[in-house]
């Protein structure tokens, strides 16, 4: 911990959350007001309301923003631990380059795409031509999806990576194991009969707004291949959801 943190507020993790808050109080109170970030501009001073009508939009705009981070914080500490683990893979990426990451994807993936196919010419070992071609599709969609987010990582900007970069590493880390179970039975209750539970939840809960659960229900069941889709389509709002945790983390802790 640096002298300036300790400085800021005690050591250790309780300095840390103070300045984390004080550093997304000040940026939020800039939205409206201007040099609310005192210590960033030490020539003019922090912004201080002068007339009535100033203090009173200026306290109701500071309580907004503290009711606001009792919600955000927690989300900034899940962004700070997925860009730790996304830097990881990012210096992966950098090592091994977009072309370098893609083969080894097309490796894994096709080394268990031969290792499914051989088995099932075994005689011991049922495996349908099927459940081989499936997890071959399953391969190439993981290995197509993890050069689009590696090279959406390296050639586009904060936003792109947010849009596209997430999603696409969600999509190569969630369908394989999917398609994998819809052609395993013994992996059935480890991936499908969750994924289920899961479905339920999200009919019960969110999608119940609107009336969107009952027509999903009607038009829609959730057997086979739209285990999934299931998870293709979940793996953009959850792909935006890491991106956009890991923005409020290099907000609060912009990253060296």
């Amino acid at each position: 911990m640096s002298t300036r943190t300790r400085s800021r507020g005690g050591g250790g993790i309780v300095g840390a959350v103070k300045t984390d808050l004080q550093r997304l109080h000040g940026a939020w109170m800039e939205i409206v007001f201007p040099r609310q970030r005192g210590r960033g501009h030490s020539v003019m001073g922090k912004w201080e309301p002068e007339t009535l009508p100033q203090k009173i939009g200026y306290h109701g705009w500071s309580v907004l923003g503290t009711i606001g981070l009792l919600l955000l914080y927690p989300l900034t500490v899940v962004g700070l631990a997925t860009r730790y683990y996304a830097a990881k893979l990012d210096s992966t990426r950098t090592r091994l380059g977009i072309v370098g990451v893609t083969a080894l994807a097309l490796v894994g993936w096709g080394a268990l795409t031969l290792a499914w196919g051989a088995m099932s010419y075994m005689e011991q070992v049922d495996i349908p031509l099927n459940s081989v071609l499936a997890v071959a599709a399953a391969s190439g969609v993981a290995t197509l999806a993890t050069a689009l987010a590696a090279s959406c990582a390296k050639f586009g900007g904060r936003v792109t990576t947010v849009v596209l970069a997430y999603p696409f590493a969600m999509t190569a880390l969630f369908l394989p194991p999917v398609v994998a179970a819809l052609v395993t039975p013994a992996l059935e209750p480890y991936v499908l009969e969750p994924s289920y539970a899961f479905a339920a939840w999200l009919l019960e809960n969110p999608l119940s707004i609107g009336g969107i659960n009952e027509y999903l229900w009607a038009n829609y069941s959730l057997e086979g291949a739209a285990y999934a889709g299931m998870w293709f389509g979940l793996s953009f709002p959850l792909g935006w959801f890491f991106g956009i945790v890991v923005a409020l983390a290099n907000l609060v802790r912009p990253s060296n």
